[in-house]
């Protein structure tokens, strides 16, 4: 399926903007930067490796022309599942930042504890990503 499919059910058509995407992948190197500061809580280094996960899948989405509806539900894993046609991301990391979304819904719905091995998987995750970004072209 390629994202042309997903228009108008989870995707809308944008003209790729390189200011809008430069401006996400700087806010995804601050929130890993963030996620990396040892005097925060669990939560919010989790919080902040996340949101780079986030920032970063959406700017590849945007540099394809496209972005979620944020209107409608599940558009975080859209942003997720994307990846494999946006930067062909492999499906065990897809699977693995499906996982770091459940669990960030269950801390945020229920005040679970997030354990440090998960801020830890979720740090490596952003930083891997980011990575893979960087060697990508975008544009």
């Amino acid at each position: 399926m390629g994202l042309n499919n997903l228009l108008g059910i989870s995707l809308e058509r944008v003209e790729p903007d390189a200011d809008i995407i430069e401006r996400l992948l700087r806010a995804a190197r601050r929130n890993i930067a963030d996620s990396q500061q040892s005097t925060i809580s669990a939560e919010n280094r989790f919080d902040a490796a996340y949101k780079a996960i986030m920032q970063l899948a959406n700017a590849s989405l945007q540099a394809r022309g496209y972005r979620t509806l944020t209107s409608r539900p599940g558009h975080h894993m859209t942003m997720i599942q994307s990846l494999s046609l946006t930067i062909d991301l492999d499906s065990q990391s897809i699977i693995l930042l499906d996982s770091l979304r459940k669990q960030r819904n269950v801390a945020d719905y229920s005040g679970d504890i997030i354990p440090m091995s998960a801020v830890n998987t979720c740090i490596d995750q952003a930083l891997r990503l980011l990575e893979k970004i960087e060697t990508s072209n975008l544009e």
